[in-house]
């Protein structure tokens, strides 16, 4: 049942995400979340998040933003990256994650999405059926209604990491490496 919510992969920031390697597998999109995914809630794009996105491109990336938040937000944002975006998104539901793919002539086998809630990103994308990657929210300040989420996250990522830790004993296992 809380497979479900599992994302793809689990790390601490955007940043550690190995494009190139990605890029080689196939994926040719990534949709992101904004707020907390990139930058602290409601902030613009920084120094960084440029750099990250002019990469993405040069690499022969598309890119497209999918928030929850309104036009002005998003927008603000976007200001720099000149990214397809996607405002007032109803995430978890599934339509703004095929409407992303549309826009960037993607499908389900060469989209990525990656974001920091469980309850609205991943479980959206995983319904989707795009490969999802979480990321450790990069700023402690948010807003009650995440605060609140974040607690039944933790009791989801806990069998995450418990299932994982299974995984790569037996497969550890197999190989000779664990008696």
């Amino acid at each position: 049942m809380l497979q479900t919510f599992y994302p793809g992969e689990y790390l601490d920031s955007v940043y550690q995400i190995d494009f190139d390697k990605l890029y080689n597998e196939g994926y040719r999109g990534v949709i992101f979340d904004i707020d907390n995914t990139l930058v602290p809630h409601g902030a613009a794009a920084d120094e960084k998040a440029e750099q990250l996105f002019a990469r993405l491109k040069s690499a022969g990336y598309r890119f497209c933003l999918l928030s929850n938040n309104k036009e002005p937000r998003v927008k603000m944002f976007n200001k720099n990256i000149n990214a397809y975006y996607i405002f007032d998104a109803h995430k978890p539901g599934t339509a703004g994650y095929k409407k992303a793919m549309r826009l960037m002539k993607t499908n389900t086998a060469s989209t990525l999405f990656v974001g920091d809630q469980i309850f609205t990103d991943i479980w959206g994308a995983n319904r989707a059926g795009i490969r999802t990657i979480l990321v450790k929210p990069v700023h402690p300040k948010e807003e009650i209604q995440i605060v609140l989420k974040r607690i039944p996250e933790k009791l989801v990522l806990y069998f995450y990491s418990r299932r994982n830790r299974s995984v790569e004993i037996r497969s550890r296992k197999r190989k000779g490496g664990i008696s």
